[in-house]
C-alpha cells in the first residue's frame, strides 16, 4: 500500500462555484473599469455574466464589497510581484543600488503584468488609475494594498541617493506614480496628440522609457538641491 497521501480533489460544486466567482469578478472588473464604482449596479454585472442578480446578492452584500473584491484580487498579485522584484534587486546589487535599477524593479515588473496578462489585466490597470485618482474612497484601498511595496522602493531610493533630501525622494515618487497612473488609464490622448505615432496601450514602449526618464528626474532634482 502506498504511503503517498493524495490531496483531496475539489468537488464539482466547488469548482463550479469558483468558476462562477471568476466570471463575476471579470465582468465587474470590466464594467467598473469603463464606468467607475458609481456607474455600475449589481444588476449590470449579473446581466453581463448571464445570471440572476440574486446570485450576486448571495455572494456580495453590496456593490462596494464586490468592488473591493475585484480590486484586491489583482492588487495582491502586483504588490507581491513587485516586492519580490525589489528584494531580488537588492540581493543582486548589494550595497550599491541605483535609482534606475530600483525603478525598473518596481515599474517594469508591474508593466509586465499588463503586457503579458491580457485584457483582464488592462481592465484592472484602468480601474487602478480610477482608484488612485479618487481620494474620497480610493485612497484607503491604495494605502491598504500598496503602501508596503512603495515604502520598500523609497528605502532603496534613499540608499541610492544618500545625499538627497528625503522630501525630494518622496516628490520624485509622486511624479513617478502620477505618470504610471496616467499610462494605466489609457486615455488615448497621446494617440491623438502624436497622430498615431504613440499609442496609449503600448505598454512595451512605456516600459522601454519610463524608468530611465524618471531616474534622470530624480538625479536632476537631487543634484540641483546639492
Amino acid at each position: 500500500m502506498s504511503d503517498t497521501v493524495k490531496a483531496p480533489r475539489r468537488s464539482k460544486k466547488a469548482e463550479q462555484r469558483a468558476e462562477t466567482m471568476e466570471q463575476i469578478l471579470d465582468a465587474a472588473e470590466y464594467l467598473f473599469s469603463k464606468h467607475g464604482l458609481h456607474g455600475v449596479t449589481l444588476k449590470d454585472v449579473a446581466k453581463r455574466v448571464g445570471v440572476h442578480h440574486t446570485l450576486l446578492n448571495y455572494y456580495f452584500s453590496d456593490k462596494t464589497t464586490l468592488f473591493d473584491a475585484v480590486f484586491s484580487r489583482r492588487a495582491v498579485v502586483t504588490s507581491e510581484r513587485r516586492m519580490q522584484a525589489l528584494d531580488a534587486y537588492e540581493a543582486a546589487c548589494g550595497d550599491t543600488p541605483t535609482v534606475e535599477g530600483a525603478l525598473r524593479a518596481f515599474l517594469d515588473t508591474d508593466l509586465d503584468l499588463y503586457i503579458e496578462g491580457g485584457e483582464g489585466w488592462k481592465n484592472y490597470a484602468a480601474l487602478g488609475a480610477q482608484v488612485a485618482n479618487t481620494p474620497e474612497w480610493g485612497a484607503e484601498l491604495m494605502d491598504e494594498h500598496f503602501d508596503p511595496v512603495v515604502l520598500r522602493l523609497i528605502d532603496l531610493l534613499k540608499r541610492a541617493l544618500p545625499n538627497c533630501a528625503e522630501a525630494d525622494i518622496f516628490w520624485g515618487y509622486h511624479f513617478v506614480t502620477g505618470a504610471l497612473m496616467l499610462t494605466l488609464a489609457r486615455t488615448g490622448r497621446i494617440d491623438k496628440l502624436s497622430h498615431g505615432l504613440c499609442k496609449s496601450d503600448d505598454f512595451v514602449a512605456v516600459k522601454d522609457r519610463m524608468a530611465s526618464f524618471m531616474a534622470a528626474g530624480f538625479l536632476q532634482i537631487c543634484e540641483t538641491k546639492r
